[in-house]
């Protein structure tokens, strides 16, 4: 019985011992942790601002390469386009100058005759 009772009196005393809500030793301690959390939050806000800023600058560079491939399709189409009309003029001279030849050697047995 005197063991229990002596117990329960050192769990009260522990209990007594314990400072309050208003001691300062707690209010310095609350004060701790709650800088230590808002520098986590301050951190976490940090990171969440620097993977913003990093999708950001990866959507741009993502447009501009899809921009300047755009712009590399556009130029080689244009290319080709001007290419088919130069062959297409070549072809037009050749065969003018094939019918003037022809023409010329017609008019040559022409007057031969």
């Amino acid at each position: 019985m005197s063991t229990a009772q002596s117990a329960r009196k050192a769990m009260l005393e522990r209990v007594r011992a314990k400072p309050g809500a208003d001691d300062p030793a707690v209010a310095e301690r609350r004060a701790a942790r709650q800088a230590v959390s808002t520098a986590r939050e301050a951190r976490l806000a940090e990171r969440e601002a620097a993977k913003v800023a990093e999708q950001t600058r990866e959507a741009a560079e993502r447009e501009a390469q899809q921009a300047a491939e755009q712009e590399q399709r556009l130029a080689q189409e244009a290319n080709e386009v001007v290419e088919r009309a130069q062959r297409a003029e070549r072809q037009v001279a050749l065969e003018a100058e094939q019918k003037a030849a022809r023409d010329a050697r017609y008019a040559a047995r022409k007057a031969r005759k």
